[in-house]
């Protein structure tokens, strides 16, 4: 019987796809037709169901046993009264994996609903299938066209993502590409009543298309071989821990969501540290995290320098720099001497941070010619910016510029955002590698959380410790 590791891969990788009760009218199942049609899956895609012949153009199946090719992968959306007739007739056909959307198991809270979901897992590991889900979505990999929501972007990328939650990877999917994120695998795990969210860590670990790893768990089913997973992983890649069900209230929620048993905050606090994992807390410092580790390079400093018109924020990115663990650069001359050239001397300060004052926003190339400075000075390690133009053309010229000089400079810049400055610029400083952040305070916790990660994992001299 093959591995763990080997059935993820080969289920990530279909060759077809048979969707098990797929219906013909516009229902919540027909979204995983659309998705992977939207997607470009370019495999066979087999609709089951015995009411009808044709659904969408494509011929449709009365059973599994009928589908003249092989299947790799199965979408079951039966109600779960029905799953265990369907999984055995899987089983017998070959299917390798399948994905159980529909609810009525272990998260009921019952014991049928628990003996239920015990019953499948027998009954698939028999015929050496694996199972994704109950109430699960199942999987998404743009490499290979598998997707389970329509729309999602179709550019591939560095970040995998391992989730308990299916509209929290589709809300993540629709905001990526405005992120710049690009996604190499993602799994909606459900209940996880057979695969789970380690064997899906110990995947990723050696995914040559996965450089960035964040999971969102709800509760976990051993505890053991979690830790040993994370371990083993987080030494080779970063691994974003969102977990939530920490207290009585998010724990209540998450029992009725999947069934999980969360757990307390002290022991997920002390596996974590004990795993290597880099913990967060909310969607926004996920979002934050996953877009940092994906796009700061590696041999990270922490001598930041900040230039901002609004004087308020410039005095704030330098609280939220020291609050952080990271250092304010101290310029030299020759970067102070170029900086009073080009600054105006009322309402301004050349000291780190850069008070570039309201004139610039009015003269873009003050903000360009500042940050060109800092970014050629030897002692900085990091560019901040907060700025913003006065009409579409200087926004367009600064945006042009920055990104130039980032990749002419090698080193890391991060944007802050000005309430009104156009989504589309921002996206493309996301495309061109630079994170942009709603927030100093967000920006400088997520630079740390990397710069602290790289050194604790290249504690032998490979990031710039100053």
């Amino acid at each position: 019987m093959k591995g763990t590791i080997t059935r993820i891969d080969e289920l990530f990788n279909p060759r077809s796809v048979a969707i098990v009760g797929l219906p013909r009218g516009l229902k919540v199942g027909k979204l995983f037709l659309m998705a992977l049609l939207d997607q470009g899956f370019n495999g066979p895609i087999y609709p089951v169901n015995p009411k009808t012949d044709d659904i969408d153009g494509l011929k449709s199946y009365p059973d599994i046993k009928s589908i003249p090719g092989p299947v790799d992968l199965a979408i079951i959306l039966v109600p779960h009264a029905y799953t265990l007739p369907v999984i055995k007739e899987c089983g017998e056909k070959g299917v390798k994996g399948a994905v159980l959307f529909t609810a009525g198991y272990k998260e009921t809270g019952t014991a049928e609903g628990k003996a239920l979901e015990d019953e499948l897992v027998k009954t698939a590991a028999a015929f050496g299938m694996r199972l994704i889900g109950p109430n699960g979505m199942g999987l998404y990999c743009p490499k290979t066209g598998l997707s389970f929501f329509p729309r999602l972007s179709k550019k591939a990328g560095p970040v995998g993502i391992i989730s308990h939650s299916g509209s929290l990877t589709n809300i993540l999917g629709y905001i990526a590409p405005q992120k710049g994120i690009g996604f190499s695998k993602v799994v909606s795990l459900g209940n996880e009543c057979d695969l789970t969210c380690a064997d899906f860590l110990l995947y990723l670990k050696d995914d040559v298309d996965t450089k960035v790893i964040a999971t969102y768990t709800e509760g976990i089913k051993d505890g053991g071989l979690f830790l040993d997973a994370l371990k083993k992983t987080s030494a080779e890649k970063p691994v974003i821990l969102w977990k939530v069900g920490l207290t009585p209230e998010g724990s209540t929620a998450a029992a009725s969501h999947t069934g999980a048993l969360a757990g307390s905050a002290d022991i997920w606090k002390g596996m974590v540290r004990q795993g290597g994992g880099i913990p967060v807390a909310g969607f926004e410092e996920w979002l934050d995290s996953i877009m940092a580790f994906s796009m700061l390079p590696q041999r990270l400093g922490k001598r930041m320098a900040v230039i901002s018109g609004p004087g308020g924020l410039a005095v704030s990115a330098a609280e939220a720099c020291g609050s952080e663990g990271l250092q304010m650069a101290d310029l030299s001359d020759d970067s102070a001497s170029g900086l009073a050239q080009i600054v105006p001397e009322t309402g301004t300060s050349l000291k780190n941070p850069i008070d570039i004052g309201l004139t610039a926003s009015f003269d873009i190339s003050i903000y360009i010619e500042s940050a060109r400075i800092a970014s050629e000075d030897p002692g900085v390690d990091a560019v901040v910016l907060i700025g913003i133009g006065l009409d579409e053309a200087s926004n367009t010229t600064y945006t042009d510029s920055i990104i130039g000089l980032q990749k002419a400079s090698g080193k890391p810049f991060m944007m802050i955002n000005i309430p009104g400055f156009d989504p589309e610029l921002s996206k493309r400083f996301c495309e061109a590698g630079i994170p942009f952040f709603d927030s100093a305070e967000r920006a400088m916790k997520s630079y740390s959380r990397v710069y602290q990660y790289q050194n604790r994992s290249n504690n032998h001299g490979g990031t710039n410790e100053h």
